[in-house]
């Protein structure tokens, strides 16, 4: 498994740009709870609580797994992780409830990866999934990781990943010159 710092500069190589990544904080938010809002919909509960509406269900299960990874790969971040995944988590649920979901739900989806694709205009560099669909993964993670550098948080792993992001950077920037 690569490391925290491996897949956060291959992520930053090609999100440096700083409209690019605002564009994201609002296109990656909006692409996982659309995302949980259609798993929410798969009929498969491993655990309700009838009195405090507690379930336990697909996307939970779902999240915890995405979790441990984030775990593996940085306890601090995965921390930040949980802390954004429990409302997402919660409030999908309770959408999924809607007569409308999937329309809902493609709508946002939809909605979110024009803004992905609007910042990857700015950055004139293609989305990071295409090379590795685990930069999928990775998106949220590298959010969560600027949100503590703009917060002064983790300023060690930022001063690690910036400088090799940027050779990244260089070294596609030569490959597609050449080319």
């Amino acid at each position: 498994m690569k490391s925290a710092v491996e897949q956060l500069a291959t992520y930053k190589s090609v999100h440096l740009n700083p409209t690019n990544i605002k564009t994201h904080f609002v296109g990656i938010p909006l692409i996982i709870w659309s995302a949980f809002l259609m798993i929410n919909t798969i009929p498969i509960n491993f655990l309700v609580l009838e009195d405090s509406g507690f379930v336990f269900n697909v996307a939970g299960l779902f999240a915890v797994g995405v979790l441990i990874y984030y775990v593996k790969l940085h306890v601090k971040l995965a921390i930040g992780l949980l802390l954004f995944i429990l409302p997402v988590l919660y409030s999908s649920y309770l959408v999924s409830k809607l007569d409308s979901v999937w329309m809902i739900a493609i709508g946002i989806f939809v909605v979110g990866w024009v803004f992905q694709l609007i910042g990857h205009k700015y950055e004139k560099a293609k989305p990071a999934f295409i090379d590795d669909l685990n930069q999928l993964l990775i998106g949220p993670f590298f959010l969560m990781a600027e949100v503590y550098f703009m917060l002064g948080l983790e300023s060690e792993l930022d001063k690690e990943i910036t400088p090799l992001a940027i050779e990244k950077r260089r070294s596609l920037t030569k490959l597609t010159a050449a080319n």
